[in-house]
């Protein structure tokens, strides 16, 4: 097997991000489930943008805002997800190429809109996503260059994906490949209530397809429908070669086998917004593993990223991340 000359290539939901400060009253006159993302039509989509204002619009969408952490980094990184040949679909594409992410999915022509989730942040930190997956729903297996799975090191790929059934055959086909290339498969739960739509498929997953797992502390006890989170810890550590379990202010939890890794998490000044947490620890961690860094030391890079993350408003990095890590490990 040759030397991979991608780190990470993700696959995942190319969404516009649409940030906006909103009180809890606005979410009770919505009907909205804090701290939930909700699918939504375009009607609605429309509906709810012409009612906020200063809203920031940027790339996001799970897996590309952790390819854009990795590059962030100083690490090589792809990402592949759908987007419209609209004004939308070009603020998603320069916004991650001036990242330094590559990205050369082509845009659609037709049928649906690019994907937009209106972030929705509470004064607690706290966001609420209502999520249009627009053209994010044509991403297919014929998206997926085979090639390039081959020279990556990690094939990351996010929960949220199972959803539409064409970007599932594109998840499968990706994964398939990776392993025939003896690489490594990689899979961020995404949302517990993703994981409650999709329960059986999610543990025929994370027993025999992935070897990477990323969890919150719900998302994995919804995987298990355990009542604790050490229950859950035990039951996923025999079926992955490495899961990163995070647990909020309680800092990450990283197994693989009998090795167990309890990383607190790191201090922050100020909570903003917890937007893009996981995504920025997934970073953190992939980019560890693809450096040559123990599994500890990955788990704490993921912390630092995922801290630098919630202390602003955004999914992405304000400073570099690699030139934090410098300051804070060496």
């Amino acid at each position: 097997m040759s030397d991979p000359r991608i780190d990470v290539i993700g696959i995942g939901n190319a969404i516009v991000d649409i940030l906006v400060h909103a009180d809890d009253d606005l979410l009770v006159s919505e009907g909205m489930t804090k701290g939930a993302m909700t699918l939504i039509d375009a009607d609605e989509a429309k509906r709810l943008y012409e009612k906020t204002d200063g809203a920031i619009e940027c790339s996001g969408g799970s897996a590309a805002n952790t390819i854009a952490g990795l590059a962030s980094l100083g690490g090589s990184g792809v990402f592949v997800g759908k987007v419209h040949n609209d004004r939308m679909g070009e603020v998603f594409r320069n916004d991650i190429h001036a990242i330094g992410v590559s990205y050369d999915t082509l845009p659609t022509v037709s049928g649906p809109p690019t994907a937009t989730s209106m972030v929705l942040v509470t004064p607690d930190a706290k966001r609420t996503m209502q999520t249009f997956l627009g053209a994010c729903v044509d991403l297919g297996p014929e998206d997926i260059d085979l090639e390039q799975i081959a020279d990556a090191e990690i094939t990351y790929l996010e929960g949220y994906l199972w959803d539409p059934p064409a970007a599932k055959e594109a998840f499968l086909k990706a994964a398939d490949a990776a392993h025939q290339a003896g690489r490594k498969v990689s899979l961020s739960l995404s949302d517990p209530f993703c994981v409650d739509r999709h329960h059986e498929d999610f543990l025929d997953l994370a027993e025999h397809h992935v070897d990477i797992l990323f969890a919150n502390e719900e998302e994995i006890m919804t995987l298990y429908q355990v009542e604790n989170f050490n229950d859950a810890l035990q039951a996923v550590r025999s079926h992955c070669e490495v899961a990163a379990l995070t647990r909020s202010e309680k800092g990450s939890v990283v197994v693989s086998g009998d090795e167990v890794h309890i990383v607190d998490a790191e201090v922050v000044d100020t909570l903003v917004d917890t937007t893009g947490a996981g995504d920025a620890y997934a970073a953190g961690l992939l980019f560890g593993l693809t450096s040559g860094r123990d599994l500890f030391t990955s788990a704490r890079i993921g912390g630092i990223c995922a801290a630098e993350c919630i202390s602003h408003l955004g999914a992405r990095s304000n400073v570099s991340f690699k030139a934090l890590i410098e300051e804070k490990l060496g």
